[in-house]
């Protein structure tokens, strides 16, 4: 597949690596795969892997893409590519994970809870530790980020956990 992705980026090759039955290193599968527009329509996603444990079990033979990892992170840890589309933004949420977005393209401006905001351009990183935050493309552009997440207990404040917040709860209570 050579077509471009729901947001006009061109589609995104994967290459799995894993093992023979001499135990040497071998390619198993290599793809290349639009990103598809969600149901809310201000990105287009492509689940890249995902892992069930953490730590990962590389002797899982299971084809990581192939796992329910909604759309943020069901245990385990998650790769995602995301193409936020210009004039768009993602509701507030918090997620139990942490976070690392890399700006493949583009950029994006960062919102916390208190209306604080950063703009992160191509090259920079974001390392979101379970606080609550939305996401906004300012830019006539789409921006393409890969956001890795990695479960991780909630955040403790005054010894109570922070609420979760998925963004996929406040786009089905829209």
């Amino acid at each position: 597949m050579n077509q471009l992705s729901d947001s006009g980026l061109p589609p995104v090759q994967r290459v799995v690596t894993g093992h023979d039955e001499n135990g040497r290193a071998i390619f198993k599968s290599e793809d290349v795969t639009a990103t598809e527009m969600i149901p809310s329509g201000d990105a287009a996603f492509l689940l890249v892997w995902t892992t069930a444990t953490v730590p990962a079990d590389n002797n899982d033979e299971t084809d990581g893409r192939l796992r329910d990892a909604g759309l943020t992170l069901n245990r385990g840890s998650v790769i995602r590519i995301v193409d936020m589309l210009p004039g768009k933004e993602s509701p507030m949420h918090r997620t139990n994970s942490i976070d690392y977005g890399i700006i493949l393209s583009g950029e994006i401006e960062l919102e916390l809870e208190d209306g604080r905001k950063k703009t992160v351009r191509e090259g920079g990183i974001i390392i979101q530790r379970g606080t609550n935050h939305l996401w906004r493309n300012t830019t006539s552009n789409p921006c393409r980020i890969a956001f890795i997440l990695i479960e991780a207990p909630a955040y403790m404040h005054n010894g109570q956990p922070l609420q979760e917040e998925k963004p996929e709860e406040k786009y089905q209570s829209e």
